[in-house]
């Protein structure tokens, strides 16, 4: 392997945010100009197409070089819905083989249209919209619930969206589906890809599609197919205004937009894969190589974005900046966050200069940052290992939450005894102070018990293992290790007590989720129980397999029921949400100093928190409270399926204990029910109690 050479080298990330400034298409007086980078390219032309026959060239304008890579020209052809191309050509050398006969997207574009099959052209947006003066919600961070979900399930079936706006931008903004988020308590919308993407080629000939949208085409423009009929008609700037109509009625609502987005690799796959734009500008500068031009693929999906390059790191910047300004995006989820830190010689470093660059720049600083902190490339695995500023998805906290309430239980109904005690979960519970730093915090971490990849929380409690054959793949994609558990019957059943087992498990999951310290996110349609039949891989399928159902049985009633209540309690218990780690021996503002008893109401010993016959403890958080008043929580959890009695603990100064909500009720009751200190209290097998502490 080589490092880029030094002309690509990446520069410190205060130089990275002025340099190869206004590329792409900017309008002006006399036209458009046209500025493209390619350090290797020899010559470089824009082509403009007809309006309508986008296979017409109406004229061609040679581009001229200018500082650091960059050609330009200016052309009144460059008007406003104008659709073009760029040919690029230079030497073949190893790691860049030009054709000038390839017609390639403008990396920086605004707006695309589709032509033939395959092929695409840039269009020339102006973006203008009318805000109103609405501005971005701003929620802070301890607040936060996020809801990730596809834009288009969301809404495809939901009978009170209008059927010419299911599936869209402007049905994601429908008063049906605002009142179903503000009615649940989420504040942050998180959208799987919604940058223009395209469908593998392999995928196509089996007849399916790429659902979630991980294979960009463009990193400027959204997917022109999750807009309206109506406003695909119209053409790019309809989309975008569309799309930015969207935003700004959830912004109007209070709710948050945040984006799931895919700068680690692009659509054009492997060496031999489609070559639509980068590849065909500068292939050795924006994708990782060998010496002899092999890629250096540490994403699975055939290339990875060389953010080791000024040019690569740049158009990512510069994508973050125009989607949280231009279209007023409250925040990003990046996918694969390791590969953007993987410096020239392809290590991760949380130092990377695009990570500083991401979290130091002006224009981001009011958006939030949440990596998924792997990749699959050597030292991928990265949790808890990204900096300040950073937010992180904690798989640490899924797979100990599903062993606890899951594979653990599987375990001791075939071992008689449970493979460990309760101790690990308590640290995740606790907000994973083992993960992340006490300069970070809890808030470092995103906490989550499914997401889009993997099984949905209903098929978590009801298969053992992963059905993808209609995947195609003979059963051989999606991970194997779910730490799922079915409670005795592999998928559907008829028998009554495996089910209202699986229901008391996901209150349980869910009851865990949302009363932990960290940021909590929640799979849209969990909260209803939606299943996609043990698919735990189901990118491909744009379906019902996929779709929200919006018809529901009596017992997903009660499921929603508990989660409206849990994202209540947790907003008005602010020692549930803790912005700190408490410091031992001192008072932390804004942190939750906790107390750890076992059933008997006693300090728990070292010897109980690793016992594995020990699976019960209550746990006291305190708020120290800096922008809100004094409150104090007693969380009771029981990990065997023995029910048990338990003693409130005796502490100085509380008078009584305040129920508020029990993973064991089918239907979530009301709160008000008072003990003393030193009362028994019941607690059903494997379930959990809140109470307020006064």
């Amino acid at each position: 392997m080589v490092s880029p050479d030094s002309a690509l080298a990446i520069a410190p990330a205060d130089m990275l945010s002025a340099r190869f400034d206004d590329l792409g298409v900017t309008l002006g007086p006399d036209g458009g100009t046209l500025r493209v980078w390619s350090h290797a390219a020899e010559s470089v032309e824009l082509v403009v197409f007809d309006d309508t026959d986008l296979d017409w060239i109406t004229g061609t304008v040679p581009l001229v070089p200018a500082d650091d890579g960059v050609w330009t020209t200016t052309t009144p052809l460059l008007r406003p819905g104008a659709r073009y191309a760029v040919r690029v050509d230079g030497p073949h050398a190893p790691g860049n083989t030009f054709n000038r006969g390839t017609l390639l997207l403008e990396p920086y574009s605004r707006g695309l249209v589709r032509t033939g099959y395959d092929g695409w052209r840039s269009v020339v947006v102006e973006g203008t919209f009318d805000w109103g003066g609405v501005t971005k919600p701003a929620v802070p961070m301890d607040r936060t619930v996020l809801y990730e979900g596809h834009l288009k399930g969301l809404s495809k079936r939901h009978p009170d969206v209008p059927g010419a706006l299911r599936g869209t931008y402007a049905g994601l903004a429908h008063p049906a589906m605002v009142e179903h988020f503000l009615k649940l308590g989420v504040t942050s919308i998180e959208l799987l890809p919604v940058h223009a993407f395209a469908t593998e080629p392999r995928l196509l000939q089996h007849g399916l599609t790429n659902y979630w949208g991980y294979n960009t085409l463009n990193f400027f423009t959204p997917h022109a197919a999750y807009a309206t009929e109506e406003a695909r008609r119209q053409g790019p700037e309809a989309i975008l205004r569309e799309f930015k109509g969207m935003v700004r009625l959830l912004h109007e609502a209070g709710l948050e937009v945040i984006l799931d987005v895919v700068y680690n690799h692009t659509a054009e796959e492997g060496i031999g894969g489609p070559r639509s734009s980068l590849r065909g500008i500068d292939n050795r500068a924006y994708y990782r190589q060998a010496d002899d031009g092999a890629y250096i693929d540490v994403t699975g999906c055939g290339n990875s974005l060389n953010t080791s390059t000024d040019a690569a790191a740049r158009l990512v910047l510069d994508s973050l900046r125009y989607w949280a300004q231009e279209v007023q995006i409250d925040g990003f989820r990046f996918d694969l966050a390791a590969t953007l830190g993987r410096d020239a010689d392809h290590t991760f470093t949380p130092d990377h200069p695009l990570l500083r660059a991401i979290i130091d720049d002006p224009a981001l600083a009011d958006v939030k940052k949440i990596a998924e902190p792997w990749d699959v490339g050597m030292g991928g695995w990265q949790t808890g290992n990204f900096g300040d500023g950073w937010t992180e998805w904690n798989d640490r906290y899924r797979d100990r939450v599903r062993n606890f309430w899951l594979s653990d239980v599987d375990y001791a109904r075939r071992a008689s005894t449970s493979p460990v005690g309760v101790g690990g979960f308590a640290h995740r519970l606790a907000g994973s102070a083992n993960t992340f730093s006490a300069e970070r915090g809890p808030l470092a971490g995103v906490n989550f018990v499914t997401a889009h990849d993997g099984f949905t929380l209903r098929d978590l409690v009801s298969y053992d293992v992963k059905h993808n054959l209609g995947n195609g793949e003979h059963n051989r994609d999606g991970a194997d290790t779910n730490r799922s558990f079915n409670h005795g019957a592999e998928g559907e059943t008829d028998d009554e007590s495996i089910l209202a087992t699986r229901r008391k498990a996901m209150r349980n999951l869910l009851g865990t989720l949302l009363l932990s310290a960290g940021v909590p996110m929640l799979t849209a349609g969990d909260e209803f129980g939606r299943t996609q039949r043990g698919n735990n891989n189901a990118y491909c399928h744009d379906s019902t397999l996929t779709w929200l159902s919006w018809e529901h049985a009596p017992w997903q009633r009660h499921l929603h029921a508990h989660v409206q209540r849990l994202i209540r309690l947790r907003s008005e218990n602010p020692a549930l949400r803790p912005m700190r780690f408490a410091r031992w021996g001192e008072r932390t503002p804004s942190a939750s100093v906790m107390e750890w008893y076992d059933e008997h109401g006693q300090t728990m010993s070292i010897d109980r928190w690793t016992d594995p016959s020990h699976r019960t403890l209550q746990y006291v958080a305190a708020s120290t409270p800096e922008l809100e008043q004094f409150n104090r929580v007693l969380l009771m959890v029981h990990g065997n399926e023995r029910a048990i009695d338990i003693t409130l603990p005796r502490i100085d100064g509380v008078t009584r204990y305040v129920s508020l909500w029990s993973s064991a009720d089918e239907s979530p009751t009301e709160a008000g029910t008072e003990h003393a200190c030193g009362d028994l209290v019941e607690l059903a097998g494997t379930s959990m109690r809140l109470f307020r502490v006064e």
